[in-house]
């Protein structure tokens, strides 16, 4: 049987809420360079709504149209 795996991300102050969890298993850290955070979903549809509205990126709806037309 597979055992069942736990993804905790944050910062480390966030995970170590987590000791009395996590005590007596193996784990791994990852550490992510602060220099490139990782955005919210809220923050990553903000700038993709920014991008459409911009024309920096096509809608869809133009896209469905081009593979419509093949």
């Amino acid at each position: 049987m597979t055992p069942q795996l736990l993804e905790l991300e944050g910062t480390w102050e966030e995970i170590l809420t987590h000791a009395s969890e996590l005590a007596g298993h193996r784990v791994r850290v990852t550490v992510i360079s602060d220099s490139e955070p990782i955005p919210s979903p809220e923050e990553s549809f903000r700038q993709a709504w920014r991008e459409i509205k911009t024309g920096k990126v096509r809608p869809v709806s133009e896209l469905w149209e081009g593979i419509d037309a093949e």
